[in-house]
């Protein structure tokens, strides 16, 4: 036992004593490392010109602002290049470092040319992992938040698709110092993960790379290039806005099959479902910036709309006409009741010589009053207690202009619908999406 314990002992001692000599030995490479480095010179200077391989891995993307026109993803952005002065001899062949070690030698000055908004994150320390090889290739991996532009064309909103780029390159160094390449090639090198994407009013249907020059006024620069794809989910908007138009403008409808002396119903009916679409319309463009072409949403809007209209200016056509009516048979009410005062004033005023006569005048008026008098008919309560057509039965009824639009409005608002639906579904807008990609290409 006593002989066991001595030995472990002997063994813990050894290795407190290698670990001690492994921390010297890297000490002193990195003090080798730094003897007479600097840091202000790229990899190659002067010789050729520095490969900067990068790659993405994105934890979290989202959300995208239709109003700004932006995106906003997290990722580890990670770098990997060769430089000759890091080459090292020892014990180890990866030296992993600390962020200390960052800001004492050369890093690639890569910015993201496209972002609005980025932020390093710091917290409890700054978020990088930094690692050195025995044949002088650095691994730099940073954490980063970028909010980024995204150019939208919204015609088709809502059934429209996007893609939304992602820049990054050299800010000084042209592409005949630093050159950016995909390190594990174009299809793999950014990484998004399913659950890294859960957007609520997009799906993020895949992405595309590429590495395209940019030739300004100092030169000509390597840009790394990513395409995000993201198709706008349609349920949003079938609940908030299509649905309701459209029972809107079924509501408006109903008012062709109430009686045409109801005005007050009718005129009510008309006017609340021209506010009640006002309201719709201007909390649908909320959501959207303010845009010079008419979008989508807002042809079914202003068709809706003018279907609503439609049905308050088929009222007041069907009341105008139905004045016309009542008037016309009140003229002729008057041309018909002149003859008849003038046949019973006569009558009042022969004499009656004797009863013979009296009674043969008598007998002529009954006779007159019974042919010009209408039997007397019970009106009915709407004309009773006052409508804007005259209190006569005649008027009552439907119209022939309610009857022609029970059918007319019903069938092409259907019609509408029909052939809106089959253009914007069957549009594939991801395809001209990746068509814009392809030509800016």
């Amino acid at each position: 036992m006593i002989v066991f314990y001595s030995l472990l002992l002997l063994s813990s001692a050894g290795e407190v004593a290698n670990q001690k000599v492994n921390a010297d030995n890297i000490t002193r490479i990195l003090d080798a490392l730094l003897d007479g480095y600097d840091n202000r010179l790229r990899p190659g200077s002067g010789v050729g010109v520095t490969e900067v391989k990068t790659d993405i891995f994105v934890t979290s993307f989202g959300p995208v602002s239709d109003i700004e026109m932006e995106f906003t993803i997290d990722m580890f952005f990670r770098q990997m290049w060769v430089d000759e002065r890091l080459k090292f001899e020892g014990p180890i062949e990866i030296l992993p470092l600390n962020n200390l070690m960052v800001d004492k030698i050369w890093t690639p000055d890569t910015f993201f040319r496209n972002s609005k908004k980025a932020i390093a994150h710091n917290m409890t320390t700054p978020n990088r992992l930094f690692r050195i090889m025995q044949n002088g290739t650095v691994f730099y991996t940073m954490r980063l938040t970028i909010s980024a532009d995204c150019p939208m064309k919204l015609e088709d909103f809502p059934m429209d698709g996007h893609a939304c780029p992602l820049l990054f390159g050299s800010y000084a160094y042209t592409n005949r110092e630093i050159v950016y390449t995909w390190r594990k090639g174009l299809e793999a090198s950014v990484d998004v993960p399913k659950e890294s994407s859960s957007l609520l009013q997009y799906d993020l249907v895949g992405q595309t790379l590429s590495t395209e020059t940019f030739k300004i006024n100092t030169g000509q620069y390597s840009v790394q290039v990513v395409y995000f794809f993201l198709q706008r989910k349609l349920g949003y908007y079938l609940i908030q806005t299509y649905i309701p138009l459209i029972m809107v403008v079924v509501l408006s409808q109903v008012s062709f099959w109430i009686n045409k002396e109801s005005v007050p119903a009718r005129v009510v009916a008309g006017v609340t479902t021209v506010l009640t679409m006002t309201t719709l319309s201007m909390s649908a463009r909320q959501s959207l910036p303010k845009v010079s072409y008419a979008t989508a949403m807002d042809w079914f809007i202003g068709v809706s709309f003018a279907f609503v209209a439609s049905a308050l200016v088929e009222f007041a056509a069907v009341n105008y006409f139905s004045t016309l009516q009542a008037r016309r048979l009140q003229r002729r009410g008057s041309r018909v009741s002149g003859p008849e005062s003038v046949a019973t004033g006569s009558d009042d005023e022969v004499g009656t010589p004797d009863s013979g006569s009296s009674s043969r005048v008598s007998g002529l008026k009954r006779r007159i009053n019974s042919l010009s008098t209408e039997p007397p008919t019970r009106l009915p309560m709407f004309l009773q207690q006052g409508s804007a057509l005259p209190a006569s039965v005649t008027l009552t009824g439907t119209s022939p202009i309610d009857q022609y639009a029970r059918v007319l409005f019903p069938l092409v608002y259907g019609l509408f619908n029909f052939f809106y639906w089959i253009a914007y579904l069957r549009k594939d807008t991801m395809e001209e999406a990746r068509d814009i990609v392809s030509a800016s290409a």
